[in-house]
């Protein structure tokens, strides 16, 4: 029997597709159910063990968004599902802490990269010298945790991927474009802001200001430049 390439759940309203990404993601070797709506989605997660969600914005009841943000600390990866493509939609998805975001119609191969690129960063790699630390903080790799003077704080995989693509490339400028490939798994659309999202999220969680930034800085006309050491530069 092949290995299980992880359990997903798909919670959509609409019958027809909701089967249909069933059973492509289980084709594709994903142990694959499907739910309705909000309130079948938690009975599920409180009964079973997922990996990931992809999880469509209009419901019936609570909607997507809503169900995104009660997620949020569980640290389980989302990927929104949504008919409204606009920029705005994207960016309110990502800033309730979805990993990445789909707009419908969506082609069942892109779906798959998306599925596979989110887990991909999930897995903790088998190396050594896993821990990070700058500032107050502490990262560690293989456990997707970071600390402040020892106190957990609650970051969503998004974040954490971003934190570590920036652990990986101190003091470097890294434009948008830049990012988006070291981050893998996203294909950015011209104005898209899924950077400019995360790093104004990951900001809130490592900055003491965030609206004057010491770590995680911008380089106007370049990127974003990150610092372990907080010193700001003129």
């Amino acid at each position: 029997m092949a290995e299980c390439r992880g359990r997903i759940l798909v919670v959509d309203d609409d019958e027809g597709l909701r089967e249909l990404l069933v059973r492509y993601l289980s084709d594709n070797g994903y142990e694959a159910s499907g739910v309705a709506d909000g309130l079948s989605m938690k009975r599920h997660l409180a009964a079973h063990q997922v990996d990931l969600i992809l999880l469509d914005v209009m419901l019936p009841g609570e909607d997507g968004l809503s169900l995104a943000r009660g997620l949020g600390s569980s640290g389980l990866p989302i990927i929104m599902l949504s008919a409204r493509g606009e920029e705005v939609d994207r960016i309110v998805g990502l800033e309730v802490g979805a990993d990445d975001y789909l707009p419908k119609p969506f082609s069942h191969r892109e779906l798959l990269a998306r599925v596979t690129a989110v887990l991909r960063r999930r897995q903790p790699a088998a190396a050594s010298g896993r821990i990070r630390r700058f500032g107050p903080f502490e990262v560690d790799l293989d456990a997707h945790s970071l600390t402040r003077n020892g106190e957990e704080i609650d970051v969503s995989g998004a974040e954490f991927a971003l934190l570590k693509v920036l652990l990986d490339h101190p003091d470097r400028v890294l434009g948008r474009d830049a990012l988006v490939e070291l981050l893998k798994g996203y294909e950015r659309a011209p104005f898209d802001r899924m950077v400019d999202v995360r790093v104004t999220r990951l900001r809130r969680k490592i900055e003491p200001d965030p609206a004057h930034p010491v770590y995680l800085r911008t380089v106007w006309g370049e990127g974003y430049l990150f610092s372990p050491g907080g010193a700001r530069r003129s």
